[in-house]
């Protein structure tokens, strides 16, 4: 019915089609998020230069020591942004909190693809795929371990975050110093919190500032959350004010984000279950095919044509699910 031009030109546009909607689904986030923090910034920029003129008790010299601070404090957070967006792999494996050298990762990689690569081969699989899954198991599993450790600790840090914050407001309303209430939150708290108050104490005690040691915690928990604290206690240190006021407005808003993201995740599960439905219908079909008609799909494992459409298949499935996966992924 269509001639062979016809057919090859269908699947340019085809291949052209899944190449621009992967490099949507993946360059989308990026650009919103640097949308985002821009429009942010400007915000804060703008009720910093508002807020003083109704606050005519405060002395000039305090207003200005506020502004430089704010500035100071927005330049490096622009700077920790861009390097935030892919930062290398020693950093991700200390916000993962684990204790591996670069050595030691490379290693367990190595372990990693040979047992996939054996185990494949021992199974039956042809060589060249194999060979892929000893790739996949080389690159992919140990990087996705260090990004699931990852993410898994920045979300408990900030689950907990918001009752350490609630600690040192009750602390210094009670007349203990900060030093004091930051002590008690690296003996008492749940982890990560603990051991992340921990390190803001040991470097304090080496010599740094309260302010400086705690600039470090958004590069160790790359977290919104962390960047209000390194702020609000630079700000503190540098211009005076009331420190349980501030850190208690900071931990109401703290667990008002949380509420935000609770509600948000409970109106975007309609969305992720038609999205996890939807991915899963071309195994579950598959499947029971093979159970209803093995002869049927045996020639996509037995033929090279079946071949070749079982790995043009996956590709375009694979960009499928990482669009949707962009689609149901809010980001505020």
């Amino acid at each position: 019915m269509f001639g062979p031009l016809t057919t090859v030109l269908a699947i340019i546009g085809l291949v052209s089609l899944s190449a621009g909607g992967l490099a949507y689904a993946l360059l989308y986030g990026r650009i919103q998020s640097e949308n985002n923090a821009e429009k942010r910034l400007e915000f804060i920029q703008g009720k910093n230069k508002t807020a003083p003129a109704g606050r005519t008790q405060d002395p000039t010299r305090r207003r200005k020591s506020v502004q430089d601070t704010l500035k100071e404090v927005e330049d490096a957070q622009r700077a920790k942004a861009k390097q935030s967006k892919a930062p290398p792999l020693a950093v991700r494996m200390t916000q993962a909190g684990l204790t591996w050298t670069k050595r030691t990762f490379w290693t367990v990689s190595v372990v990693v693809g040979l047992l996939m690569l054996v185990a494949s081969f021992f199974l039956g699989a042809p060589i060249y795929l194999a060979i892929a899954l000893g790739v996949v198991g080389f690159f992919g599993a140990p990087r996705w371990y260090v990004n699931f450790r990852r993410k898994r600790r920045i979300r408990k840090f900030v689950d907990e975050f918001a009752n350490a914050v609630d600690v040192i407001v009750r602390g210094v309303k009670a007349g203990l110093p900060l030093n004091d209430c930051i002590k008690i939150i690296a003996n008492e708290a749940a982890e990560p919190v603990k051991s992340e108050f921990r390190q803001i104490s040991e470097t304090q005690a080496l010599g740094l500032t309260l302010a400086d040691a705690v600039a470090r915690l958004p590069d160790r928990v790359p977290t919104p959350e962390a960047n209000f604290f390194a702020i609000v206690i630079s700000i503190q240190q540098r211009a005076g004010g009331n420190l349980a006021e501030a850190l208690g407005n900071l931990s109401r808003v703290l667990r008002e984000r949380k509420q935000m993201k609770g509600k948000i995740s409970a109106m975007a599960m309609e969305a992720k279950a038609s999205a996890y439905i939807i991915g899963s219908l071309p195994a579950v079909v598959m499947l029971l095919v093979w159970l209803t008609s093995p002869n049927y799909i045996k020639l996509l494992f037995t033929e090279q044509a079946g071949h070749l459409i079982l790995v043009c298949s996956i590709l375009w499935m694979t960009m499928g699910v990482l669009v949707m996966r962009k689609m149901i992924n809010f980001d505020f």
